[in-house]
């Protein structure tokens, strides 16, 4: 995750509640007859390139980078403006 602002690009009102949504794998063995769980392992994560950021506040999900860039194309009044990208 990186340390820059994010502005949420669907509601436009949001820029400080965001969740980072991660993804696990777990196995499991069931029972084919009666569908009942034997086995649980634990859960390990899956690695993703780029996380995947929601809005708290309307629940739009996207990369982070569309966060970033929205924060970039509209930044807070008196905020140094420091775009990533030429």
């Amino acid at each position: 995750m990186q340390q820059k602002p994010y502005f949420c690009p669907n509601c436009r009102s949001n820029r400080v509640k965001f969740n980072i949504i991660s993804s696990y794998s777990q196995k499991f063995l069931k029972d084919a007859v009666t569908g009942a769980v034997n086995e649980l392992g634990e859960p390990a994560p899956i690695e993703q390139g780029e996380p995947n950021i929601q809005c708290q506040v309307c629940g739009f999900m996207g990369n982070e980078l569309r966060f970033i860039k929205q924060a970039e194309r509209e930044p807070r009044p008196g905020a140094p403006i420091n775009p990533s990208y030429t």
